[in-house]
């Protein structure tokens, strides 16, 4: 875990999150299925103005009212709460109840007259014999409003058919002007400045603009669990306030720099400037922007101007980025590490000891592990002292020391090596896991037996270390390192059996078939890269005689 004093942001204790339900009703319309939304009060004092879904918190009532339900056996106590909220909320707002008579058969609007929307729903509802119908009611999603907002709900949603015979009609209090609505149209909508949603609800309509059917959209989410479960953080984009979900590149990296939630992040890349992600800790992206290194080449600044710096990655032969890294570090550079001989990794090292010479009198080091035969002329690296497996690069600062430990990972290049900042839990990956892409792995010097057990070694330094965030040469912060780890060693062993398959199929066809048919959900135009990948699965399934 991040150490407290290295956070660049101070502590702040998020709102309290209350917890909500709320309710997409859906239907057939002429030209699509279409979801019912309301438009909120200009006066309410929470998203004022903005087109939701019906819904709100659930109270006391809730948690005690499930002898009023139809609902299915097993339902867990806060679920079934969620589930009535939601339900009360839609009729309290909209005038529209999924209920069902003593004798089975939906209720209409005719029977919603005799209810009172301005009383308690439960005792009507008990007085008459009605019973909600819970079982007719599917999970969807759950959201957890963005650790920065002054007032926060946990918010279960939920996804119904909308009941026949039945219309909305606003309560004219909360909701005004309840509108079914395309969820592209309301999208188009949005976008054109007229429709205000926010981030939960915008996402929830790209989920349902994928079905033609309100069936189809119900089926989807006919499991117990929600399809997805997020509290998504926000950072700047060309200055202006952005979410992200937890799938998304950038949330890793707003969860290290940004805790708490704090709006403070920029996420643009440039290459003039470094980018601060600790105290300890700033990223200079390379001005090598491509199909192969993404925004660019991540050097690492790793120290203080107390400590001295470590470098890492120093990148290509960029002598601005070099200028640049002289400059960031007034030349106190202790050492400069390569995680391994990649042309737009390590050519940078020697002209940067070079410049710190030249300015403070003294040559740093250039670390890491000599390439191997197979590397090809452009990856050609010999440091000045070979890293060895284990061993710890450390700087002294006072009360916060930095230990950077060496762990040899084979695979992405025969000398790639890994390091762990030992008391921050972070894990510089170099091109071993990258953020948003996958690594390519091309023999002779990568091996994909290689790779996978190397992913293993990181796998096992996660828990030994606690390592909650990985810091790649390419891309932004990865979080949930564990999970990224597992889930790459995932997609590989799929890609695998995807190889395995074509090869099987067409034996001698060769691996211009091979790839149109293991790799046929990525765009033709990277076939050639991916080749090499390819080439990389051949090699291991020949080793391991899987054919």
């Amino acid at each position: 875990m991040v150490r407290a004093a290295q956070q660049l942001h101070p502590r702040k204790e998020p709102v309290a999150a209350l917890p909500a339900a709320t309710l997409l009703l859906l239907r057939d319309g002429e030209h699509g299925v279409e979801v019912l939304m309301t438009r909120r009060s200009p006066n309410a004092s929470f998203l004022p103005g903005a087109y939701v879904f019906p819904g709100g918190r659930i109270d006391a009532e809730d948690r005690h009212a499930h002898r009023l339900a139809r609902t299915k056996p097993g339902m867990e106590e806060l679920r079934h709460a969620a589930v009535l909220a939601a339900l009360r909320e839609t009729f309290e707002e909209l005038g529209v109840l999924l209920a069902a008579r003593p004798d089975g058969t939906p209720v209409t609007t005719a029977d919603l007259q005799g209810l009172d929307r301005g009383l308690a729903l439960y005792p009507q509802l008990q007085s008459r014999g009605w019973l909600l119908a819970v079982d007719k009611v599917r999970p969807l999603a759950r959201w957890t409003t963005d650790r920065d907002g002054p007032k926060r709900f946990d918010t279960a949603f939920f996804a119904a058919l909308m009941p026949e015979r039945q219309e909305p009609l606003a309560d004219e209090l909360e909701q005004f002007e309840p509108v079914w609505v395309r969820p592209h149209d309301a999208l188009a909508r949005h976008r054109a400045g007229n429709f205000f949603m926010i981030f939960p609800t915008i996402h929830t309509l790209l989920w349902l603009s994928a079905f033609e059917r309100a069936e189809q959209a119900l089926a989807a989410c006919a499991q117990d669990e929600p399809l997805w479960n997020s509290c998504p953080r926000g950072g700047l984009v060309d200055g202006q306030a952005q979410r992200f979900m937890e799938h998304e590149p950038p949330y890793g990296e707003l969860a290290l720099v940004c805790p708490d939630g704090q709006i403070e992040h920029s996420l643009d890349w440039q290459h003039e400037r470094p980018v601060p992600l600790l105290r300890h800790l700033r990223r200079l992206t390379a001005p090598n922007a491509g199909v192969m290194t993404g925004p660019g080449t991540n050097s690492y600044i790793v120290g203080s101007a107390r400590s001295g710096y470590i470098v890492i990655d120093p990148g290509a032969l960029h002598m601005d980025h070099v200028e640049r890294l002289l400059a960031l570090t007034a030349g106190e550079v202790e050492a400069i590490v390569c995680t391994h001989s990649h042309p737009d990794h390590s050519p940078a090292a020697r002209p940067l000891a070079a410049a710190c010479a030249r300015l403070t009198g003294r040559t740093p080091p250039v670390l890491g592990l000599a390439s191997a035969a197979t590397a090809r002329a452009a990856s050609q690296f010999t440091p000045d002292r070979v890293l060895g497996d284990g061993e710890r690069l450390a700087l002294r600062d006072g009360d916060h020391p930095i230990t950077l430990r060496v762990v040899h990972t084979p695979g992405h290049a025969a000398n790639h090596l890994c390091l762990v900042l030992e008391q921050d839990g972070l894990l510089f990956s170099g091109d071993h896991i990258l953020s948003g892409s996958t690594t390519i792995i091309d023999p002779p010097d990568g091996d994909m037996s290689a790779y996978l057990d190397s992913l293993d070694r990181l796998a096992a330094a996660c828990e030994q270390d606690n390592i909650e965030f990985i810091l790649p040469a390419h891309g932004h912060v990865i979080g949930f390192a564990a999970r990224a780890i597992a889930q790459l060693k995932a997609h590989r062993l799929r890609r695998e059996t995807k190889v395995l398959a074509a090869m099987r199929s067409a034996p001698r066809a060769g691996p211009d078939a091979w790839v149109a048919l293991a790799y046929d959900d990525t765009p033709e135009a990277l076939w050639p890269l991916a080749k090499r990948s390819l080439a990389a699965h051949v090699q291991r399934i020949e080793q391991l005689a899987l054919l």
